[in-house]
């Protein structure tokens, strides 16, 4: 508790320091709400952003990617896993946030097949659920591969990861038992683990969950991981609950978030990106 207590304090110190940007002409994303600080912008000159289609058997697959400007074939990879939302400003956000890092990044729309709207400040998980529901693994399976393979393309010496936020935290653990032959490693945010099998995951594994989530038992997150044969670091942060990341909804939770950011950026890092 006096770690996240510690924390809350720490965020909300950075929050009344920190510059205040003023929102260009390309910053859509920042004018949908006030996000965390500091904002990586479409027009950061550090990346290079687009919008892509990829061409699966049945449709055509919307993806956002975002890389460093100075990409190389051994640039590391990043595919992001949509939330309940789709591809919202959220999505796009830490995507941009990984390429800022170091990391060439995509997120497959897994939603593509079912002219879903727009998941931009939503806050009907009704709606989306729908769409959720409607998924199955071996498509997700492809479509998640697919973009895989876009960064492979690109950086085809580059080692790639997997992160997921909620629906997307489930399927992200789902590639470690699925498709671990692409992915070096893994990172669910608040994923669902019922029905996965720990024994299949032979990938280092970086799970962040909340201990008042009110989808996940946190019990049954801290059982799973004592299953588990990989590496891994499993945090459950007792102030938050599902949705935590998110800052553009309700369950934000900073300190939580930033603690869990950082995990995870080191935990790619260290998987990921060479040695000299």
């Amino acid at each position: 508790m006096k770690k996240d207590d510690d924390l809350a304090a720490l965020a909300k110190a950075i929050d009344a320091v920190a510059p205040r940007r003023t929102p260009s002409a390309n910053d859509s994303d920042l004018r949908l709400a006030p996000p965390h600080l500091p904002y990586v912008a479409e027009n950061d000159p550090a990346i290079v952003v687009d919008h892509i289609e990829l061409r699966r058997l049945d449709t055509s697959m919307r993806v956002y990617t975002a890389a460093p400007r100075a990409i190389r074939a051994n640039t590391p990879g990043i595919v992001v896993v949509p939330h309940i939302w789709g591809v919202d400003a959220t999505i796009r956000d830490i995507v941009r946030r990984f390429a800022k890092a170091g990391f060439s990044t995509v997120a497959p729309d897994l939603y593509a097949r079912f002219d879903a709207p727009a998941g931009d400040d939503s806050c009907d998980r009704t709606l989306f659920d729908t769409f959720a529901k409607r998924i199955e693994r071996r498509q997700a399976d492809g479509d998640i591969r697919a973009a895989a393979l876009r960064l492979q393309t690109r950086s085809p010496q580059g080692l790639i990861g997997i992160i997921g936020l909620s629906v997307g935290g489930r399927y992200a653990l789902l590639q470690a038992a699925d498709n671990n032959d692409i992915f070096t490693c893994a990172a669910p945010f608040y994923g669902s683990i019922e029905q996965i099998t720990p024994d299949q995951i032979h990938i280092p594994v970086c799970g962040s969950y909340g201990e008042h989530d009110s989808i996940i038992s946190a019990d049954d997150v801290r059982f799973f991981r004592t299953l588990l044969t990989v590496p891994n670091d499993f945090r459950v942060y007792q102030t938050a609950g599902h949705d935590f990341f998110d800052d553009r909804r309700t369950a934000f939770a900073p300190a939580a978030a930033g603690d869990a950011w950082k995990r995870t950026l080191e935990f790619f890092k260290n998987h990921l990106v060479p040695q000299r």
